[in-house]
């Protein structure tokens, strides 16, 4: 991702790598303008998300659960508007 990072703030990228139905897992990657951290995300229909971590906790941890608890609770409603209810890729910055 590093032709994705930022000058300044944060890029939060999250990339669909299992469709299990009401769950699916994320690569998740944090790229600030001095480092990149990978992680695991499962996502639950139901909202929950849970982080696996590959490395050390960052301190934008909590920004990452956010944004993948929007996409999480939105699963259910996408599913039964016909659409695939879990996005191949979601980029998220913060200043």
């Amino acid at each position: 991702m590093s032709d994705l990072r930022p000058q300044h703030g944060t890029r939060f990228l999250l990339e669909l790598v299992t469709d299990n139905g009401a769950t699916a897992d994320y690569r998740v990657v944090i790229a600030t303008a001095s480092d990149e951290l990978e992680s695991t995300a499962i996502l639950s229909d139901d909202g929950e998300v849970k982080l696996v971590a590959t490395g050390a906790a960052s301190p934008l941890d909590g920004a990452l659960t956010m944004f993948a608890r929007l996409v999480a609770r939105g699963a259910a409603k996408r599913r039964d508007d016909g659409m695939q209810a879990w996005p191949q890729r979601v980029l998220r910055w913060r200043p």
